[in-house]
């Protein structure tokens, strides 16, 4: 369903047509809602159901005021107007009620009303509330940096702007005066919670007048002309580049949150009678017979006509086959080509005159940059000649200039999220710099409930082809807010790709892969080895050579024992098992590389030949990933054991500050040779 080319003359939703095709989509919209509810009683394979009567004029103007398939939508889970009138089949909404195999709308693998459609421009929607704003700004910067006159509209309830990335979004939008309309549905009611234990100090257009350059309205959602008038005359300022608009649309919430809330608990008769009269749909009815748009024996044609379309779309929605339970781990990570492994493997030894890792980082990204225009560098600090704390970064802009690697905000969650968006669109490979893994958890909703699953939860619809880069680790004297190993945690994430490097020529190799790579990549960099020459400076491998991700490297062969690690823990090792060679001690060295692949064939191979493994890593021993690695190994390798697997960590605690206490919690090289000593012996 699309709409007549937008005029200020003329609005679209001002004609007839206009008004009519309004009209049907509200009216289709509370048609499927009865439908949907009765459904949801039957059983018939999904039993929640969410109203969205009283929202419905807000949506489907906001549909009609844009260019579906042209412009983008992230409309939120009450917004199913938006998702009729942008032109969302029927029967797969009402399918993805059923949890069916619907074409769309993640095929069963999300809850209903959690949109995605990737042809219509509507990517994969989510439970988490308002996190959709964030990635809608991103969208919108792609949009800005490719040079297109698209927009971006996004939805939430009243609610959604008491979380932080609502703040964030207005934020950056406004700074970067980005084309999205924000479009708060404002029913007054977060399920049970009013608007006065939610927002202090006013409405929520009093709290967003401090963004310089974000056009604010506050309207009556149940009114025709006024909603129509404010969303044409929005889209138009952001079709034009002119900024970001923030339309507050009051409206009634006449069902409940759910099929399973009751408002009789929180609501009083009067405030429900209250709603109920708000009711936009005898309101517009009303309206378009007093338009002349239509006849009252027109209109009661016309909607016999839209109620047979619900029933017939709820019959071949009915049969549909529910999803193979076969696919139900299917579709994880997106296909990508296979890099093949460059011949300079075996070439690029340690050189105390070769390249440190920061410096093979910065070579990666200069050469990816230059070779892919659509690669995109941010994060807070990483512009200009500051170049990042660490000067990865460094003189990317005055190369590339301020639209290719610029700062953000000192916000992750605004970083993971535009960068989450950004690569939705146009093309863009966002790589992105949280400044030290110890803060991502300020971003980590973007990553853990929206980035690492939009693949698998939109059936594969969408991916996201970005790399978010993160130092990492201690023995620098950082204390607990600069030293935390955290690629357990990110490994225990299904959708995401973990690397950790140990030396420059694997930093560069694997980075380049990364960028190139369809999916979310996870760059964990040691700091303490970002200059380190012993193990970790190596001979510049060439710009075409590429390290596939999920290949661990033997970087000592040996009988004895095995030795597995990744970053610190592998030059720590090299040291260790260069010493016990000159005892008859046989160390067999694996560095990991990537975690997520795991390279467990490699691993498995090693031990099979030894007998006997030591797995060391630099996070806390309790729940970290070398229990993961001991536990494929005693499950696979069992019979293979001459001795049980020894695991070296840190303490269970926090990194302190102090030297001597750092050296006294994180793993040290001696008893690295201890564990080792031990297991050669047994």
């Amino acid at each position: 369903m699309t709409s007549s080319p937008l005029s200020l003359e003329e609005p679209f939703l001002l004609t007839k047509e206009g008004m009519l095709k309004a009209f049907e989509i509200l009216y289709l919209s509370r048609l499927m809602d009865e439908k949907m509810e009765k459904l949801a009683k039957q059983n018939k394979g999904g039993a929640f159901h969410l109203s969205t009567q009283g929202h419905e004029m807000i949506g489907a103007l906001a549909a009609l005021s844009l260019r579906p398939g042209v412009d983008w939508g992230f409309p939120y889970y009450r917004d199913r107007a938006f998702a009729i009138g942008w032109g969302c089949s029927l029967s797969d909404l009402i399918g993805a009620l059923l949890a069916r195999a619907v074409p769309h709308h993640s095929g069963g693998r999300m809850m209903p009303d959690h949109f995605s459609h990737k042809s219509l421009r509507l990517p994969c929607q989510s439970s988490v509330v308002g996190s959709q704003f964030l990635q809608a700004v991103g969208v919108a910067k792609a949009i800005q940096l490719a040079g297109k006159d698209e927009v971006v509209y996004v939805s939430a309830g009243d609610g959604a702007t008491s979380q932080g990335d609502f703040h964030e979004a207005l934020n950056f939008a406004a700074l970067h005066r980005l084309s999205v309309l924000f479009v708060i549905q404002d029913n007054e009611w977060a399920i049970s919670v009013p608007s006065s234990e939610q927002t202090a100090g006013g409405s929520i257009a009093e709290r967003a007048k401090g963004f310089a350059g974000l056009s604010i309205h506050e309207i009556d959602g149940c009114h025709y002309s006024q909603a129509a008038s404010v969303l044409s005359e929005a889209s138009l300022r952001a079709r034009r580049g002119e900024g970001p608009s923030l339309i507050i649309a009051k409206v009634p919430r006449i069902g409940p949150h759910s099929s399973s809330d009751d408002p009789a608990k929180y609501k009083t008769e009067e405030m429900i009678a209250k709603e109920k009269g708000r009711d936009p749909l005898p309101r517009i009815e009303a309206f378009v017979i007093e338009e002349g748009v239509v006849v009252q024996e027109e209109m009661e044609a016309l909607k016999r006509t839209l109620c047979e379309r619900i029933e017939e779309a709820a019959r071949l929605a009915d049969a549909l086959p529910f999803p193979d339970p076969s696919t139900a781990a299917a579709r994880l990570f997106c296909q990508s080509e296979e890099v093949v492994e460059s011949p300079e493997e075996e070439r690029l030894s340690f050189s105390s005159e070769g390249i440190v890792m920061v410096d093979a980082l910065n070579r990666a990204l200069h050469e990816e940059m230059a070779l892919d225009e659509r690669v995109v560098v941010f994060g807070q600090d990483v512009a200009r000649r500051k170049g990042g704390v660490f000067r990865v970064t460094h003189e990317l802009t005055e190369r590339y200039g301020t639209e290719r690697c610029f700062n953000t905000p000192l916000a992750e969650s605004t970083i993971v999220g535009l960068a989450l968006g950004m690569s939705l669109a146009h093309g863009f490979k966002p790589v992105a710099e949280i400044q030290f893994a110890d803060y991502m958890w300020t971003g980590i909703n973007q990553i853990v409930n929206e980035l690492s699953s939009i693949h698998y939860r939109s059936n594969g619809e969408w991916n996201c082809p970005l790399v978010i880069r993160m130092p990492c680790g201690g023995y620098i004297q950082g204390g607990p807010y600069h030293s935390q190993s955290v690629e357990s945690f990110l490994a225990h994430c299904p959708g995401l790709k973990i690397v950790f490097p140990s030396h420059a020529a694997d930093a560069k190799r694997l980075l380049k892969a990364a960028i190139r790579d369809p999916n979310p990549v996870i760059f964990l960099e040691h700091k303490a080895l970002y200059r380190q020459r012993f193990f970790c400076a190596r001979e510049e491998p060439p710009s075409h050579a590429l390290l596939p991700l999920g290949k661990a490297q033997v970087v000592l062969p040996g009988s004895d024992v095995t030795l597995i690690g990744w970053g610190m823990t592998v030059v720590m090792g090299y040291e260790v098992a260069q010493r016990l060679a000159k005892e008859g001690i046989s160390v067999e060295l694996i560095d990991l590389r990537t975690l997520v692949p795991f390279d467990k064939e490699s691993v498995l191979a090693s031990v099979r030949k030894t007998g006997k493994v030591l797995i060391a890593h630099e996070a806390p021993l309790f729940g970290g990933f070398g229990a993961e690695v001991a536990a494929q190994i005693a499950e696979e390798c069992f019979s293979y054991l001459d001795a049980p697997i020894k695991r070296v960590g840190a303490k269970e605690c926090a990194v302190p500050y102090s030297k001597v206490l750092e050296e006294a919690v994180l793993p040290q090289a001696q008893e690295i040779e201890k564990a080792l000593r031990e297991l050669a012996q047994f």
